[in-house]
């Protein structure tokens, strides 16, 4: 399943595309691994976390050896993608990819109708929270989610700037850490996850952890989901290094399902 050669198809190989991505007047930087077969192909979107070490891209090679597209990229501000960096803009910038998706379907042989997210720690927050905002995305996958708003929340103090850019200092962003955490303790509404339950209620979704940070808001996702949800939580490490093989096939698992 995993450990395999790729038999391309012959006429129609599978493949790999440079892609810059417009997102509100900015480019993003990723890349497209196109699936084999002439036919329109499902899709799967990569969002990595703050700042985005971990790519996953051994998941991806086994979801397009699964007969998916996959595509990767770097939000606005993060990793050459143009743009200003801040947490609003990297949901932003899932729903213009999926604008992107739909514009060149034709040419990447994309099935927009089936259209999956999997987000990755500050990706897992980013799917859930896209997905509110992409009526025809109907699977999210979030991984280790960091819920933002929580954690802003509990380091809330004087000196809440202060250890929150000790901690992701080290990202070389355009932003600084009061312009990218500021608007989380100003806004909330937005951020706070419990806010976006109803919305969700009619996605599939999978939460899959290495701790019980999120098991209150899974709870609460959990309670008002009438489509599909699951959430475990796995003896690992943040990058579930030692289960890499167990989650691509819970993830294939799930886009099969």
């Amino acid at each position: 399943m995993v450990i395999r050669d790729l038999q391309w198809d012959v006429k129609n190989p599978a493949g790999f595309a440079e892609l810059n991505i417009p997102s509100d007047n900015s480019l993003l930087q990723g890349f497209i691994l196109t699936a084999n077969g002439a036919q329109m192909h499902p899709t799967l979107l990569m969002l990595h976390g703050y700042p985005g070490n971990e790519r996953n891209l051994d998941l991806a090679q086994a979801v397009r050896a699964h007969g998916w597209n996959v595509i990767y990229f770097d939000y606005r501000g993060s990793w050459g993608s143009q743009g200003k960096f801040s947490f609003k803009n990297c949901v932003e910038d899932v729903v213009n990819v999926v604008a992107f998706c739909k514009k060149n379907a034709a040419k990447f042989k994309i099935d927009t109708a089936s259209i999956a997210l999997f987000g990755h720690s500050m990706g897992g927050f980013v799917c859930l929270k896209a997905l509110a905002y992409l009526p025809g995305v109907k699977k999210g996958f979030a991984l280790s989610s960091w819920d933002i708003y929580a954690d802003v929340k509990r380091l809330a103090g004087p000196n809440q700037l202060k250890d929150l850019e000790k901690r992701g200092g080290y990202f070389v962003l355009n932003a600084t850490p009061a312009e990218i955490f500021t608007p989380v303790i100003e806004d909330g509404n937005y951020f706070n996850l419990h806010n976006s339950v109803n919305v969700l209620a009619k996605k599939q979704i999978i939460m899959l952890d290495e701790h019980t940070h999120n098991m209150t808001l899974a709870d609460d996702i959990k309670t008002h989901n009438t489509a599909f949800f699951d959430y475990e939580v796995w003896a690992t490490d943040h990058p579930f290094t030692n289960r890499r093989v167990s989650l691509i096939k819970k993830v294939l698992w799930f886009l099969d399902r």
